[in-house]
């Protein structure tokens, strides 16, 4: 039976800097591992594979490895359970987490986890081979610097929906900003779901347990908005029949959201600065200060930075919001997660509408993921719901869609164009064929017969609705016949 030596635990096995680091690649899959060998062939690094968590763990145990690059889906313990134990052995160790099936919960667990970054299969082999090298260099930057990372105990998070690349990126940052205290700055449009991401920051930190206050600062007239936020006591203006607890203080511990903070208006921004900056507020009548331990998640659609070289917006509480700022993404920039999008209001809005449409149409599918969508994710929402009040059986047709969205399946002009130009291509190729092969000399007397009987056939008249039809006047259309008749 082996034996280790407890004065030298796995985290210190690094100590010394002049060695190659070493990297572990863990997947169920023989293939990656030869890929990665090939792949890193050239880097002054030690590859070592392991086919499972388990068989991870005792590696890591008997020597320990620099960076671990590990898949999420594994036979027996998965990657999420492993990288537990890897940051509780190596609390130093740079772990890359690798799948084929990127969702936003294992993104966001991955990085509040402490992996180093989380990456999709198939690969983009030159980026992944940045990031290796990457991950290596953030190693030994951790081995000479002391740095760790610390875990997180694990939470349930929200169910964010979209796995497009622009929303990984996302996930990332809230894997990553989530375990920290750092006020956060969300912008994107309307209707992107800016309040679902402070949500998952808030349910991902380890102020879950404490208060999270959303307050919109444009739904409330400027009057009162301050009384909201940091309250008041009795008397100090009119109408103030008793003391008010404002939304600084129910928040104590926990999280405050102030969604549309643009709309602030610049005196009250003042007082919003003075909390993050000092901690504390004031009721409005009073002189007394109260201690707070808030953490801020602000969100905007504005442009800041404009509204600031505007004076529209104080710089300095520009600054200290945007500590980490998380930009979402437009949904006409990630087209691709429209169908899970859907799906999810579908089964969203069956609990109230029981009888409603299950799936949607192929072609209504291409129009929605076809579709512009200045409303973002919001306006999707409602097309979705009266969709499903509107259609006649259990699948969404493109008629019960609004009309703009219909019109994204009508063909554009030069797409009508190059229909009529194949159409003609088609058409001539085939008398050209007729003509080389059987040379008839009445062929065009013919199809212009034909022409003119189909036509005045389909128009539901004679020879005057076919002439119409293809722009000519009568005469010169019996002119043509007759010029066109072959002479004896």
């Amino acid at each position: 039976m082996s034996t280790r030596k407890e004065s030298r635990p796995p985290g210190n096995a690094e100590e010394n800097p002049a060695r190659r680091p070493s990297i572990l690649v863990v997947d169920d899959e023989s293939d990656v591992h030869y890929s990665f060998q090939r792949l890193l062939e050239d880097l002054p690094v030690d590859i070592r594979a392991a086919p499972s968590g388990e068989a991870a763990i005792e590696l890591l145990r008997k020597e320990p490895a620099d960076v671990v690059i590990m898949d999420i889906r594994m036979g027996g313990k998965n990657g999420l359970e492993t990288l537990r134990e890897v940051k509780r052995l190596l609390p130093k160790a740079v772990v890359l987490m690798m799948t084929a099936y990127g969702t936003s919960h294992t993104a966001i667990e991955a990085m509040k986890l402490g992996a180093y970054d989380y990456i999709l299969k198939p690969f983009d082999v030159p980026e992944l081979r940045r990031l290796i090298e990457r991950s290596v260099v953030a190693a030994r930057l951790a081995r000479e610097e002391g740095q760790t990372s610390a875990t997180i105990a694990d939470r349930q998070g929200l169910s964010l929906v979209g796995d497009s690349a622009p929303m990984q990126k996302v996930y990332k940052l809230v894997g990553q900003v989530a375990k920290t205290n750092a006020t956060v700055l969300i912008t994107g449009e309307s209707g992107t779901g800016k309040e679902l991401i402070a949500r998952a920051i808030y349910q991902h930190s380890m102020r879950s347990n404490k208060p999270f206050i959303a307050i919109n600062c444009a739904a409330i007239p400027e009057n009162l908005l301050e009384s909201e936020l940091f309250g008041h006591e009795r008397g100090s203006f009119t109408g103030a029949m008793a003391q008010r607890i404002g939304k600084f203080e129910q928040a104590d511990g926990g999280t405050i959201f102030l969604d549309e903070i643009g709309e602030m208006p610049l005196t009250t921004q003042s007082k919003i600065l003075r909390v993050l900056q000092e901690g504390e507020v004031s009721r409005l009548g009073s002189n007394e200060s109260i201690r707070i331990d808030v953490r801020v998640i602000a969100a905007t659609n504005k442009d800041l930075g404009v509204a600031v070289q505007r004076r529209e917006f104080r710089p300095d509480l520009f600054y200290r919001l945007n500590v980490v700022r998380i930009s979402l993404p437009p949904l006409r920039d990630r087209a691709e997660d429209i169908p899970a999008l859907a799906a999810h209001f579908l089964q969203k809005h069956r609990r109230y509408l029981p009888q409603a449409a299950t799936r949607i149409a192929p072609d209504a599918m291409r129009a929605l993921q076809s579709y512009g969508w200045p409303g973002n994710i919001r306006e999707l929402e409602n097309v979705i719901q009266r969709a499903m009040v509107l259609a006649a059986s259990t699948t969404i047709e493109v008629g019960n869609l609004p009309e703009e969205i219909q019109a994204e399946l009508s063909p554009t002009p030069d797409e009508r164009r190059s229909a009529e130009e194949r159409g003609l291509d088609q058409a001539v190729q085939v008398l050209t064929d007729l003509v080389l092969q059987n040379r008839p000399t009445d062929l065009v007397p013919k199809l212009l017969s034909r022409l003119v009987e189909r036509i005045a056939t389909r128009q539901g008249g004679g020879e005057r609705e076919a002439a119409e039809a293809l722009g000519l006047r009568l005469t010169d259309l019996r002119r043509l016949a007759v010029a066109e008749t072959p002479r004896d």
